[in-house]
C-alpha cells in the first residue's frame, strides 16, 4: 500500500510540474503579455487554435479597433450598426443567422456583448467561434481591449503587441494635446450629453477621460452610470456642452436648460455621439474638437504659404463635427489631378517629398502613398501604407494638422504638404 501511495505521489507531484511549466511558458494565454508564438492563443476562456479565415464583427466598436490597427482586411462581414464607412462593401448579416455567417467566410464572430448561448451554440455549429471582448473602461483597460482584438485576429505574439503600440499611440496623441493646453486657474467645466433626457459621460467612463485630455472638467464626474439628473446639472452649471447631433435643439428649448450658461451663452456644440462611444481614433478626434472650441488659439498658427487662410481657424467647426471638412474650398482639386500631380521642383525640397497637390479621402495612387510614408516617418500613420487615402490615413492628417497648428480638415492641402516637406514639422515619435 505504501508503495502505491508513493507512486501516485509521484505522478501528481510530475504532474504539478509539467502543469506549473505549462503555465509559465507563456505560449497560449495571453492574460500576462504576448505569447511566443502566435497560434494557438487563449483569450479569456476561448482558444484559436489557428488564424481565423475570416472575421464577422457585431460591434461598432469593435469595429472601430479594427479600423484603427489597420485589421480590417481580415473582416468578412459586419452587423448593420457598423456604420464606418470604410466597411461599406462588407455585407450586413445578422449573428442569429449563423448558416448566413458562416456563407461570408467568416471563421470567428466578435462580440462585445454576449447574444446568447444559443446565437453562440449556433455558430460553433456551423464551424464559427465566438469572442466577447467588452468595450474598455479605462486608459488601462484600453490596452487590454486592443491586445485582444490584436491576439483575436493576428495572433498572441503579432496582434497582441500591434494592439498595445496601437493603444499607446492613441494615448501618445491625446497627451500631446494635453500638453499644448494652456494653463488656467479657472478650470473650464463641461458636459457632453447623448440626449436630453439625462444620458451624459459620467466619471466611471472612458470617455470621461476624453474631456480631461482636453484640459477640460467634466461636470459629471462625481455620477456614474451615464445617467445625470437634471438637478445635478444645474448645480454644476457647465460653461460649455457638448452633445449628440440633435440634441442642441432640444436643450434650447427645454425650460430646464434655458437657464444654464452653456445654453444662454451659445455654447452648445453637436458632435457625433460614435466620438465619445467608439474607443478607435475617433476618441482623438473627440478631444480634438472639444479642446479646439474652448481654446480655439490651439488651432490658429502661421501657416506655410503666401497666402493667409481664408477660413478662420478659431470656429470649432473648422475640424467638424460630423468628422468631415466643413471647408471644401481646399479640395477644389480633383482627385484625379492630385494624384497625377508632379513633385516639386522647389530645391528645397527633400528627396522623397510629397508631390504638391490636394488629396483628400477617396484618393488612390503612388503619391498618397509617398503622403503616407511621410507621415509614417514623422510618427502618425497608424494604418497601412498601401496608397489608399481611407479613414485612417484622414485621421493621421488631422493629427499632423492639429499638432502642427494648422487648420484641422483632414485633406492634404497644399498648405499641408509644404508643411509635411519642411524642416520644422512636429515630430511624434511612436512608441
Amino acid at each position: 500500500m505504501g508503495k502505491w501511495k508513493r507512486t501516485i505521489a509521484g505522478i501528481v507531484s510530475a504532474a504539478l510540474i509539467v502543469s506549473a511549466f505549462a503555465g509559465c511558458s507563456g505560449q497560449a494565454d495571453i492574460s500576462s503579455g504576448p505569447t511566443e508564438k502566435d497560434f494557438p492563443v487563449a483569450i479569456g476562456t476561448v482558444t484559436l487554435k489557428n488564424e481565423p479565415a475570416g472575421v464577422a464583427v457585431f460591434s461598432p466598436n469593435l469595429a472601430d479597433v479594427i479600423l484603427a490597427m489597420g485589421y480590417e482586411i481580415s473582416l468578412k462581414a459586419k452587423s448593420s450598426d457598423c456604420g464606418q464607412s470604410d466597411l461599406s462593401v462588407l455585407p450586413n448579416v445578422d449573428p442569429k443567422d449563423a448558416t448566413a455567417v458562416k456563407a461570408t467566410g467568416a471563421t470567428l464572430a466578435l462580440f462585445d456583448k454576449n447574444p446568447g448561448d444559443d446565437i453562440t451554440a449556433a455558430l460553433q455549429k456551423e464551424g464559427v467561434l465566438s469572442l466577447i471582448l467588452p468595450s474598455a473602461t479605462s486608459r488601462a483597460d484600453l490596452e487590454r481591449l486592443y491586445s485582444e482584438v490584436g491576439s483575436a485576429i493576428k495572433g498572441g505574439s503579432t496582434g497582441y503587441q500591434k494592439g498595445v503600440k496601437t493603444a499607446n499611440n492613441i494615448f501618445l496623441t491625446l497627451d500631446d494635446i494635453a500638453r499644448v493646453i494652456p494653463e488656467s486657474n479657472s478650470p473650464v467645466t463641461v458636459c457632453y450629453l447623448y440626449d436630453a433626457k439625462g444620458k451624459a459621460v459620467t466619471g466611471d467612463m472612458l470617455a470621461s477621460k476624453l474631456i480631461e485630455s482636453a484640459g477640460l472638467v467634466n461636470a459629471f464626474a462625481g455620477s456614474s452610470g451615464g445617467q445625470a439628473t437634471t438637478e445635478a446639472m444645474t448645480i454644476s452649471n457647465p460653461q460649455y456642452i457638448f452633445c449628440a447631433e440633435g440634441v442642441k435643439k432640444e436643450l434650447e428649448q427645454s425650460a430646464d436648460y434655458k437657464k444654464l450658461e452653456a445654453v444662454q451663452k451659445n455654447r452648445v456644440l453637436e458632435m457625433k455621439p460614435e466620438y465619445m462611444e467608439y474607443q478607435g481614433r475617433g476618441m482623438i478626434q473627440a478631444v480634438s474638437f472639444m479642446a479646439g472650441t474652448v481654446y480655439p488659439q490651439l488651432l490658429e498658427g502661421t501657416l506655410p504659404s503666401s497666402k493667409p487662410s481664408s477660413s478662420s481657424s478659431s470656429k470649432p467647426s473648422s475640424s467638424s463635427s460630423s468628422g468631415s471638412s466643413s471647408s471644401s474650398s481646399s479640395s477644389s482639386s480633383s482627385a484625379s489631378s492630385s494624384s497625377k500631380a508632379p513633385a516639386s521642383s522647389s530645391s528645397s525640397a527633400a528627396a522623397g517629398a510629397v508631390p504638391s497637390g490636394t488629396y483628400k479621402r477617396g484618393d488612390k495612387s503612388d503619391a498618397v502613398k509617398v503622403l503616407q510614408t511621410r507621415l509614417d516617418q514623422l510618427g502618425y500613420m497608424f494604418t497601412a501604407i498601401n496608397g489608399e487615402y481611407t479613414q485612417g490615413t484622414e485621421q493621421a492628417v488631422k493629427d499632423f494638422q492639429y499638432l502642427n497648428k494648422m487648420e484641422v480638415t483632414g485633406i492634404a492641402d497644399p498648405n499641408t504638404i509644404a508643411k509635411l516637406n519642411s524642416s520644422d514639422v512636429k515630430i511624434r515619435e511612436k512608441q
